[in-house]
């Protein structure tokens, strides 16, 4: 392995092959280096990824896809890297959600008036808190994630009227900017857009996203996506080795199994809160480590999946259940549940169903691995799910062929992500401290923790970036072709 590295000048190991580390290595081999990947997992995608249970398909990582508008500066980066081909086209399911309470059925639409208007109708009185409200999300039609070498100044100029009202947005939570809509029902469908505890900005981006053409899901899923960017890094020249553990980066290289792999350059892609106390023979204490382990606050979640013997197609595909959910140490007044009827994620005639619980409860599933309840607790939220489920999709009821419920600790097995977190929440009136993509010349992250507040905008941008600071030091020049 040491030798094949040696065939050029420079080259580069990536610790990761989750959508960040697929991004590194495709433009760092484009740039002349070349370039090995390291994925821990049998499958490139890290967090962002699907599985299989028993014939179904669980969609564990995208649920859309920023960047799906052809017009956005984040699309050409999806087409550079090859998540977005011919055969994972992206659909924009329409209406976007469906709230559910009884016989109360109320929708989010791509349409921003038909929304408004259906919204206003049902509650009256929210009639001019909910224009105020599509106001601001309005001023967001035009804001998207920057790209280094891509976006503009008149990208810029077109994005200034979001960037006037984000401080006000920032300083408030979802939930508090919500709340001044009388109406339960319509404020639980609008606090779905995103969680509750994140800053409003999050949400009137997001929505706004949904009303102009943006936010769509591509066919197969986040799996496929994965996949697509490792056959365009494989074709590039790129090397990916799986089912291989880092188990220290060190000056001139990393260590698997006890043995240095020599590289000029090293990109970190894995967490870079579990990196920065595990993956160094030190902990870093920088101080932008520091006040990362002070700052930052993970967004966790319990993954429910379902394999339904029954075809779910005339229920919409994101069903808001105003139903609380008080069970594997959360406690939720509703939740949403992904419908996947129309996505071929299951045997002829039958759907796969899942189900994302947020709230911080790494440590309630830690203790309960550590006391031995761990199954007997996850096969009681299963169901508790499947009762739900039952009660507002009565053709589910004695149809569940296949049950997996994926927990934080879960996703610190497979992922070694921090408190088992697949992002972080960008609370009001907080910044979290990012990694750097430049620690040293030779040394460099990308990921989720590099800017926020997480996800697979950040996960791309983060691996060019990365690259493109690479290339600066090392005198190459960077090509995105």
């Amino acid at each position: 392995m040491t030798a094949s590295l040696l065939k050029m000048n420079e080259n580069v190991i990536i610790v990761g092959g989750g959508i960040s580390g697929l991004t590194a290595g495709i433009y760092a081999q484009r740039s002349g280096f070349r370039t090995l990947i390291l994925e821990k997992c049998a499958t490139p995608g890290g967090v962002s990824t699907c599985w299989k249970r028993g014939g179904y398909l669980f969609e564990g990582g995208v649920h859309w896809l920023n960047g799906s508008g052809k017009d956005l500066d984040l699309h050409k980066v999806w087409e550079e890297v090859g998540a977005l081909q011919e055969n994972n086209p992206v659909y924009f399911k329409d209406p976007v959600y469906v709230f559910k309470n009884g016989g109360t059925e109320l929708a989010i639409w791509r349409d921003a008036k038909r929304t408004l208007e259906e919204l206003s109708a049902y509650s009256p009185r929210d009639r001019k808190v909910l224009r105020s409200i599509f106001r601001d999300v309005k001023m967001f039609r035009y804001f998207q994630s920057p790209v280094d070498g891509i976006t503009g100044i008149w990208d810029y100029i077109r994005m200034f009227p979001a960037i006037c009202i984000t401080p006000r947005l920032w300083l408030q939570s979802t939930r508090y900017y919500l709340s001044r809509i009388k109406n339960d029902d319509v404020r639980t469908l609008l606090e779905a857009v995103v969680a509750p505890v994140n800053n409003a900005m999050t949400f009137a981006y997001t929505l706004s996203g949904f009303f102009t053409g943006d936010s769509g899901y591509p066919t197969g899923g986040s799996l496929r996506m994965a996949l697509n960017m490792a056959d365009t890094f494989r074709k590039a020249g790129g090397e990916i080795r799986y089912n291989t553990v880092v188990e220290k980066v060190a000056d001139n290289g990393v260590i698997v199994n006890g043995e240095l792999l020599k590289s000029d350059a090293v990109i970190v892609t894995v967490d870079a809160r579990t990196a920065i106390d595990k993956l160094f023979d030190k902990p870093i204490q920088t101080a932008w480590a520091k006040r990362m382990r002070k700052l930052l606050v993970t967004c966790q979640t319990v993954f429910v999946g379902l394999g339904v013997e029954a075809d779910l197609k005339k229920y919409p595909k994101s069903m808001v259940f105003k139903v609380p959910f008080k069970d594997g140490g959360v406690d939720l007044p509703f939740f949403v549940v992904s419908n996947y009827a129309r996505d071929n994620y299951a045997p002829e005639g039958c759907t796969a169903v899942t189900a994302l619980l947020p709230g911080y409860t790494y440590g309630w599933w830690k203790a309960a691995k550590a006391d031995g309840t761990y199954d007997a607790k996850k096969k009681a939220v299963a169901e508790h799910f499947i009762h739900i489920l039952g009660d507002m999709v009565p053709e589910s009821r004695g149809k569940i062929a296949v049950t997996d419920v994926a927990t934080p600790v879960t996703y610190e097995r497979y992922c070694n992500t921090f408190e088992g977190s697949y992002m972080s929440d960008w609370l009001p009136a907080t910044f979290t401290t990012n990694a750097p993509n430049r620690v040293r010349k030779g040394l460099y992250f990308a990921g989720q923790r590099t800017a926020y507040s997480g996800g697979l905008p950040p996960a791309v941008i983060s691996g060019r970036l990365a690259v493109r600071a690479l290339c600066k030091d090392f005198g190459h020049k960077f090509k995105n072709l």
